[in-house]
């Protein structure tokens, strides 16, 4: 299945399905909460343009994208599908800030190369992504903030039908300037 999501510049984004067990796609309400307090007037923008170009390097079907290009950010995503690992290939000149869902099997991964990135971030992961003994180190040098969500989400599984994975997950930020590090949405 091809989908494509509409950029503020009029540009069609291409987005390729993909499967796996690693591809739950995420439903628009966590992300559209984190855009209404994370990128409104409570969190400065100002190292930004005045239209930040948000980045998915895990994109799969495209829900994520679609979602913040709906809300009229600038977003495209990409993945091991259209030939980009995030986890090896360079971060693409243009992007001012990455917002994903990463496969929860690679979290210490990406969260390692989040921060070796230097670009604010928002990674929507399980609660327990706080234990661990290679994440608290990094969460310790570098610094962590939580957007904790007001309920479970119910993600889309690889097939798209039936319930998919349904456990306590929050937005895992770096750099997005909330006015404290533990936030509720």
């Amino acid at each position: 299945m091809l989908q494509t999501a509409k950029k503020k510049d009029g540009t069609l984004l291409s987005l390729k399905s993909k499967t796996g067990s690693n591809n739950f796609q995420t439903p628009p309400w966590p992300v559209e909460l984190l855009i209404d307090y994370c990128l409104t007037d409570l969190v400065s923008l100002e190292n930004f343009t005045d239209d930040p170009i948000i980045f998915d390097p895990c994109c799969g079907k495209g829900q994520l994208v679609s979602t913040l290009c709906t809300k009229g950010y600038s977003s495209y995503g990409m993945d091991l599908e259209t030939g980009y690992n995030f986890l090896t290939d360079p971060l693409p000149a243009d992007v001012d800030m990455i917002i994903t869902n990463p496969p929860y099997s690679l979290k210490d991964q990406f969260i390692a190369r989040c921060y070796e990135h230097g670009k604010p971030f928002a990674l929507l992961m399980p609660l327990t992504a706080l234990e661990g003994k290679k994440r608290q180190p990094l969460y310790k040098e570098n610094g962590l903030q939580l957007a904790l969500l007001p309920r479970r989400v119910n993600f889309v599984p690889p097939s798209g039908k039936g319930s998919g994975a349904y456990f306590p997950v929050g937005w895992f930020c770096h750099d997005f300037k909330f006015r404290k590090d533990i936030v509720y949405l």
